[in-house]
């Protein structure tokens, strides 16, 4: 896996601007936004947002994820990335079962601890492995349970390349999921729906995704019973409403809102199935970061203190994100000092994570660009985060 190191996303549109003949006036033009926005974002006196980001790629024929730069792989994962690849590729050529196979479940729960925790270097070592012995058990026993355990293993491995903007590899991670889901239990095929929306999430095709997501919750609602139903129109409720904040298309958004925020109820107390969170906390940072897509920053804010004060158990892969849509809440209301202080925590809470994410790399980018003094504790996070002050 190839991995392109990009200044930072926001300057890395003016890389890609340049290389493409394009003025500043031009590049603005087809993206349909002010030349005035477009120039402090290359300068870094403002955060490049994912949806701004995606109107640039369309605009210059990429994909947002050309755009923001792959994260790099350290030499000490080569050797699992390509262990990940050949365990991909012979998805239909089984070996024999593995000799303890009443362990899967326990793997499958371990992988994704560390999931949970934004361990992304330990995913992507442990993850050949039982991605391995899950799909050989499976063929062996034809059994829908040990499919569904295959397709969980599949929306790991989608959140693992998507965390690094691998998008090739996440594609072809829910293009695997999706076959061993026709072999599972119907809730494989909804959390499928939900990873393959997240690709197009990624890649910036913000309504083809919420096409996905609406399509799937016609499915569900006809498939699913019980807490599957509630979790699985919950969990693709969340996409939308990401999806459709991307655009800043508020009537969709709020549809998917209040739809969310009704499952949530339904499904009670928050808890992790099939690797995935959902319940009325995981709904609020999904709510916060869409408020924040939308610039509608204040009401972020505010939905993260009663989010906060209330106190929360989700885990780092929720809270590190959290605490970034804060800091770029703070940022959009001029709040330097506390837009630092919110990236602090996000670092603090989920170290690996914020490494590779474009939004955490964004805030950074700004913020140093923005203290024209010296700032020790932003002296002393830019060394930890690499980035030159």
């Amino acid at each position: 896996m190839s991995a392109t190191r990009i200044p930072g996303p926001g300057a890395n549109v003016a890389v890609c601007r340049k290389a493409r003949g394009l003025s500043q006036v031009a590049l603005a033009r087809r993206a349909g936004v002010s030349v005035s926005l477009l120039s402090k974002i290359e300068v870094g006196d403002r955060a490049l947002t994912q949806g701004i980001a995606a109107a640039f790629a369309q605009a210059m024929r990429m994909t947002l994820d050309e755009l923001l730069g792959t994260a790099p792989v350290e030499g000490a994962d080569e050797n699992s990335l390509t262990a990940l690849n050949y365990a991909i590729r012979r998805f239909d050529i089984p070996d024999g079962p593995p000799p303890h196979p009443e362990d899967l479940p326990r793997e499958l729960a371990g992988l994704n601890e560390h999931r949970y925790r934004t361990e992304l270097s330990a995913v992507l070592q442990k993850t050949p492995g039982v991605l391995t012995r899950a799909t050989n058990f499976a063929h062996a026993t034809r059994s829908p349970d040990a499919w569904t355990r295959v397709a969980d293993t599949y929306s790991v491995v989608y959140w693992l390349a998507a965390r690094h903007r691998w998008m090739h590899l996440a594609e072809l991670a829910v293009m695997k999921q999706r076959l061993a889901a026709e072999r599972a239990n119907p809730i494989a095929a909804t959390v499928a729906a939900r990873d393959e929306a997240g690709t197009f999430l990624n890649s910036g095709d913000f309504a083809g995704g919420l096409a996905i997501v609406d399509r799937a919750i016609v499915e569900a609602e006809t498939t699913l019973h019980g807490r599957d139903r509630a979790f699985g129109l919950g969990i693709l409720h969340l996409r939308g409403l990401t999806l459709a904040g991307r655009l800043k298309d508020k009537a969709t958004a709020g549809q998917h809102i209040e739809a969310a925020w009704s499952t949530a109820e339904e499904y009670g107390e928050d808890a992790d199935e099939h690797g995935i969170h959902f319940g009325p906390d995981q709904t609020a940072t999904h709510v916060i970061s869409t408020y924040s897509d939308m610039d509608q920053h204040r009401t972020a804010l505010d939905t993260a203190d009663d989010l906060i004060r209330g106190g929360t158990d989700l885990p780092a892969t929720r809270i590190g994100p959290l605490h970034m849509n804060l800091s770029r809440s703070h940022l959009a209301l001029g709040d330097r000092d506390a837009a630092l202080e919110s990236l602090e925590e996000a670092w603090d809470v989920a170290p690996e994570m914020a490494r590779v994410h474009p939004t955490s790399q964004e805030l950074m980018r700004v913020l140093t660009s923005l203290h024209r003094r010296s700032n020790p504790r932003l002296t002393r996070l830019a060394k930890r985060a690499g980035v030159p002050f």
